[in-house]
């Protein structure tokens, strides 16, 4: 008996030595994410001239600062900070509805339905997504003047249906997530195929819908190479367009500026994350209770 409790105290030892090493792991790892955004912000509220002279742990109390002489050196531009911050939300926004709502009905059409070209066509996805996009953005340019969207939100809001990551994670989610037979049920019941789409899949998707609708947000909103290539007029940039023309000039930029630029470009994200956390936190605790 005593050798067994033994073994019991040197199991249970190592247990807590394995938590307590993933804890600190865990800890490591979160503050050397959060330390950046840490240091952006405080940036933000320091003069230019403080920012230069190294890194800063306390905030200032420059941000007003900061924000009244971002808007008066920006004054006289084609966009404001709060017109290039509607722009990337006009772009944003409708940009990741388009894609996770197309790239979960794409992940549907193979999924749910059996056809010849099927295997074909994933190959095809999946080739797509090895090819970058500066490989293709000539030929897209050259394709959007020819069709008349060369410098217009269409050309950065549109291509957003096509994605071959985001219907490669939605596919790989609906395996496990949504059931053949429930579909099949639904047609029997006289269920139209967008009805069942709609009412059935898109429900059961939401965990994965919300992950790559941050993913797709994000992406779209620090995009800055292709609305540089696409949008020449000065009028309609976007904010990581406006933050880079902080720092066109390299003698004279004013870095609390271009902070200050660089935390109202983070805010939106941290809202939209939190805004769907929820549905990431269901899901995964829906994944984890075994039938």
């Amino acid at each position: 008996m005593a050798k067994t409790t033994s073994a019991d105290e040197s199991y249970s030892a190592k247990i807590r030595a394995k938590k307590i090493f993933r804890t600190v792991i865990c800890i490591i790892l979160c503050f050397m994410s959060i330390f950046p955004f840490y240091i952006m912000i405080v940036n933000a509220t320091l003069p230019s001239s403080r920012i230069q002279q190294g890194i800063s742990l306390l905030p200032g109390g420059e941000i007003v600062n900061n924000l009244k002489g971002m808007l008066a050196e920006t004054k006289g531009t084609a966009t404001s900070v709060w017109m290039a911050m509607l722009h990337s939300v006009m772009i944003s926004v409708p940009a990741t509805i388009l894609q996770v709502y197309c790239a979960t009905l794409t992940a549907y059409g193979l999924s749910v339905y059996q056809f010849k070209l099927r295997n074909l066509a994933w190959s095809f996805i999946m080739a797509i997504m090895m090819i970058p996009a500066q490989v293709s953005i000539i030929g897209f340019m050259s394709f959007m003047q020819k069709i008349g969207l060369y410098g217009s939100y269409a050309t950065l809001i549109i291509p957003a249906a096509a994605a071959p990551s985001t219907v490669y994670f939605m596919k790989q989610y609906m395996q496990s997530a949504l059931s053949v037979e429930i579909i099949e049920a639904a047609r029997i019941d006289g269920s139209g195929e967008f009805a069942t789409f709609n009412r059935i899949a898109l429900p059961l998707m939401k965990p994965a819908m919300a992950t790559q609708a941050i993913f797709a947000f994000i992406a779209s909103w620090n995009n800055l190479y292709t609305p540089t290539m696409m949008i020449s007029d000065t009028g309609k940039y976007t904010l990581p367009m406006f933050v880079q023309g902080l720092k066109s000039d390299a003698i004279r930029v004013n870095y609390g500026y271009v902070y200050l630029g660089l935390t109202l470009t983070v805010l939106p994200l941290f809202i939209v994350y939190f805004a769907l956390s929820k549905y990431i936190i269901a899901g995964v605790a829906l994944g984890g209770v075994k039938e």
